[in-house]
Parts: structure tokens; C-alpha cells; sequence
């Protein structure tokens, strides 16, 4: 067996490889058991090749910190992660029975209406949690959409892929990673301006990626014609989707409505969130299947009543916050407020330099999980927008908590060069 690893052999001492299950370019996935445990896993590693590119590594990594934080049953689980001996890492997940639904509609054909209809909304269940954290997924399509089934044999569809996952292009939370106009997805299911500049993705891109899968379940083949990359990318920017009752006569005009709406060519046009694109979707829904409207519903709901709130303060959160040395930022200003606005003025921030704890400030200080969280992530982060990416809240919370901490001089400025 070809690949990072072989056939019988033990991983971080608990996992017994058993067989390649599929790959690509960038990975390979291999099924394996936990040794204690008894349980079977799924261990995708990044390629020899790939572990060799730094953006590639924290690109697998944040596949990895991306689908921990969502808790719907239809999202794929990760168990743990690690990295072998000779650098590759690896993400250990659930292993999923079933196939995905790419491979479902090319052996078996098109989908029911209703069946097709139900997947979809299940999968905006895990894609709304992915939302409501301020992360568009950029990569959905029927072979990251696989069907497995419940202890009960009811069928349910998991999102698997979150391997360029970013965070919302606006000035505060854009990715490093993804900073620039380099095209990242796949190109039949990206959004024109997905394809123009990755930068001004949102999560309507989301909503257009979702609009072409479920076009592809119903109709068998792309709303938009091409044989070649640049003959899809072309058709993508500038024609009108196929009729799908062309090769979909029973759609019902209501559903074909919808998929349009999906796919306007400007983000403006479309549902500008799951819990549109969700309500117009459920009247073509089984009945029962209308629980995922109301979940995508509650998970938005939560989110915005989260962003609206005004942040508690440290000192509820249980924090003791301390008077520390006076901070050893060169950059000349006088509070952490003053900084704080500095940083959002900026825009860019990862040419904002570092941040770093002053350990003696936090010595005999009590925090809170969250808190604690966070500063670990402040040792951790090479620039702020990194850390801003990386720490796993809200921004406004997370920006609030940064504000606190250097009013406290807790977090300070590191205007020192960084390595090269």
C-alpha cells in the first residue's frame, strides 16, 4: 500500500491502519480502529509533498478546527488529530458507512424531489452552525455531501469536507490564507464572485454552491455547460442557468424558482441567508424534514441575538484583573483602547505586528475557560488576524476581550521584527 502509511501499522499508539478509502491531490483518507477502543475511525492525512507547504498545513489544520466547533449530526465528527513522525499531519474523524451523493447520482441517477430537497436541508443544518460563526465553507458540493444512516436506519447526510473553510470577508476577519484572489473550490460549484477574487466571498456563496448541488440531484448534470475549466468558469460569469425541466420534467416551476434564486449571478439577488433559502425550500420537503427549517432557524436566531448583546465584562467572567507593568509597546500609544481602534483602522492586519502576554501581569491571576482560551491563542498567533481566526469565538467578542486585555496591559504590543 502506497501512501504515508501502511497496512497494519499502529498511528499515535491507538490506531490500526486497515485500507486506503480514497484521496486526492492534497491527502489521502485510510479507515482504521482504534485499538482500546474497538472503534472505527477515519484518518485523512495531508500528502508528503503538501505537508512540505506551510499554507497548506495550517489549511489542513483549520479543516480540522473548522468541524470541531459544529455540533449538528450532520456534520462529519473529528476525534482527535496529530502528526506522524515524518511531519505529515493527520485529522482522525468518525467513520461513515454509505457513499456520497456525487457517486449516488452517477450510479443510480437523479434523485426523488422530495429526497433531493431533504438532503439539502439537512445539510444547511450544519452549514447554518458554520454561519453563525462567521465562516462561509466555499466548498459545497454533492462529493462533500455523504449519505450514511442513523442507529434507527434513517438516512441523514453529513457535510465531510471543511478544508478551505474561511472566515467572512470583511476587514476585521479575513484570512491570511485567503487573503489574496487565488481561486480556491471547485469551480462548477463557485460563485462568480467566488471565481473573480476569493476575498469578497460571503456566505451567499454558499447558498449559490448549494443552489447548483441540488440542481445537479434533481437534474443529473450542471446548470452551466463547459467541457473545459475555462468553458465552465466562463459560463458561470456570464450565461443564464439550463432550464432544469429540460432534463427534469416533473420539477414543480415553485422549486426550479428557487434554484434560480440561488444562482443569481449577483450576491444582492440571492437568499441572503440559510433561513430564506430554507423557508422557500420547505414546501417541496417530505413533512417531517421541516425540523431542519426550524433548527437552521434557532442556530441564526441565537447567532444575531449573540452579536446584538453587549459583551460582558472580564471581571463577570470571572477574571481577576490585576494592575501589570506598563506596557512595552514602541508604537507610542497610551491605552489599549487607543491600540485597539489603531488595529480596526488598519484593515489589513496581519502587517499589524504581534501580540504577547506579559506572563508576570497573569501570574496569580484566576480566568475563566473562555479567557484562558483565548490568551493561549494569543501565545500561539503570529499576526491578528490570525489570532482573530484561530481563537474560535465571535469577533466582537473576541475583539471585545482583546480591548479589556490591553486596557489591563495583560496583552501588550510586540513591535519587534518577525522572522523571516
Amino acid at each position: 500500500m502506497a501512501g504515508p502509511v501502511e497496512a497494519d501499522e499502529i498511528v499515535a499508539g491507538k490506531y490500526r491502519i486497515e485500507q486506503e478509502l480514497g484521496g486526492g491531490g492534497m491527502g489521502v483518507v485510510f479507515s482504521a480502529t482504534h485499538v482500546h477502543l474497538e472503534q472505527r475511525v477515519a484518518l485523512k492525512f495531508l500528502s508528503e509533498e503538501s505537508a512540505k507547504n506551510p499554507e497548506l498545513v495550517e489549511r489542513f489544520a483549520r479543516e480540522a478546527r473548522a468541524a470541531v466547533r459544529i455540533q449538528s449530526e450532520h456534520a462529519v465528527r473529528v476525534l482527535d488529530v496529530g502528526i506522524l513522525g515524518n511531519g505529515q499531519p493527520y485529522i482522525v474523524m468518525e467513520y461513515l458507512d454509505g457513499a456520497d451523493l456525487e457517486d449516488i447520482v452517477q450510479k443510480s441517477g437523479p434523485l426523488a424531489i422530495d429526497e433531493a430537497v431533504r438532503y439539502v436541508l439537512q445539510a444547511c443544518e450544519a452549514i447554518a452552525e458554520v454561519h453563525a460563526q462567521g465562516i462561509v465553507h466555499r466548498d459545497l458540493k454533492p462529493a462533500n455531501l455523504f449519505l450514511t444512516s442513523r442507529a434507527d436506519g434513517s438516512k441523514l447526510v453529513k457535510v465531510i469536507d471543511f478544508g478551505i473553510s474561511k472566515a467572512s470577508s470583511t476587514p476585521q476577519q479575513s484570512s491570511s490564507l485567503t487573503r489574496t484572489s487565488a481561486v480556491m473550490g471547485s469551480p462548477r460549484y463557485m460563485s462568480p464572485e467566488q471565481l473573480r477574487a476569493s476575498r469578497d466571498v460571503d456566505a451567499r456563496a454558499d447558498i449559490w454552491a448549494l443552489g447548483v448541488t441540488l440542481y445537479e440531484l434533481l437534474g443529473g448534470q450542471s446548470p452551466f455547460a463547459g467541457g473545459t475549466l475555462p468553458e465552465v468558469c466562463a459560463s458561470v460569469l456570464k450565461d443564464p442557468p439550463r432550464p432544469l425541466r429540460e432534463s427534469r420534467p416533473d420539477a414543480p416551476g415553485g422549486l426550479e424558482g428557487v434554484i434560480l434564486r440561488c444562482l443569481e449571478k449577483e450576491a444582492e439577488s440571492r437568499y441572503q441567508d440559510l433561513a430564506d433559502l430554507t423557508a422557500a425550500l420547505a414546501p417541496f420537503a417530505p413533512s417531517d424534514a421541516t425540523v431542519s427549517v426550524d433548527r437552521v432557524n434557532g442556530v441564526l436566531r441565537r447567532a444575531a441575538a449573540s452579536a446584538e448583546a453587549p459583551a460582558a465584562p472580564l471581571e463577570a467572567a470571572a477574571v481577576t484583573l490585576r494592575p501589570g507593568p506598563a506596557s512595552r509597546s514602541s508604537n507610542g500609544l497610551s491605552n489599549g483602547a487607543k491600540k485597539l481602534e489603531l488595529l480596526e483602522r488598519l484593515g489589513d492586519l496581519s502587517r499589524v505586528p504581534r501580540l504577547a502576554i506579559d506572563h508576570e501581569s497573569i501570574s496569580s491571576l484566576e480566568l475563566d475557560q473562555r479567557t484562558g482560551a483565548f490568551l493561549s491563542c494569543v501565545d500561539g498567533a503570529s499576526s491578528i488576524d490570525e489570532l482573530l481566526d484561530v481563537c474560535g469565538m465571535d469577533h466582537p467578542e473576541a475583539l471585545t476581550i482583546l480591548q479589556q486585555l490591553l486596557d489591563a496591559r495583560i496583552v501588550v504590543i510586540d513591535a519587534s521584527p518577525r522572522p523571516r
